[in-house]
């Protein structure tokens, strides 16, 4: 069998494949960002959006985000602060990777239930 990778390839591979399993580690993160694509929201509508994420799970998972530049957080300047959040231009760049995921999920779905 010939080897299609040596081990410095494998290496330069698997350490970028790392780094993005890091950010988007967890439950709620990739939710989410789905979420914050389709349109800017509020924390309340984000927890209403998610029922099973607690507030302060996402809470967390947003400072999270926000600290990867992968979304934003504004804060109204009239009183009482508002705070909106918004996917970046670099959380927009995770769009292929979900579809893809997101296709992956159906057929594997697809797959477990078939048995």
């Amino acid at each position: 069998m010939e080897k299609l990778y040596t081990k410095e390839t494998l290496q330069t591979m698997i350490q970028p494949v790392t780094d993005a399993i890091y950010v988007l580690n967890g439950k709620w993160k990739l939710a989410i960002l789905i979420c914050l694509t389709f349109e800017n929201m509020r924390f309340r509508r984000l927890a209403d959006e998610i029922p099973q994420i607690t507030d302060r799970m996402l809470s967390k998972e947003l400072k999270e985000l926000e600290t990867n530049l992968l979304i934003r957080r504004t804060v109204s300047p009239a009183a009482p602060k508002r705070f909106e959040y918004s996917i970046t231009d670099h959380g927009k760049s995770l769009h292929n990777v979900v579809v893809e995921l997101h296709k992956w999920g159906l057929k594997h779905r697809e797959e477990i239930f078939k048995r």
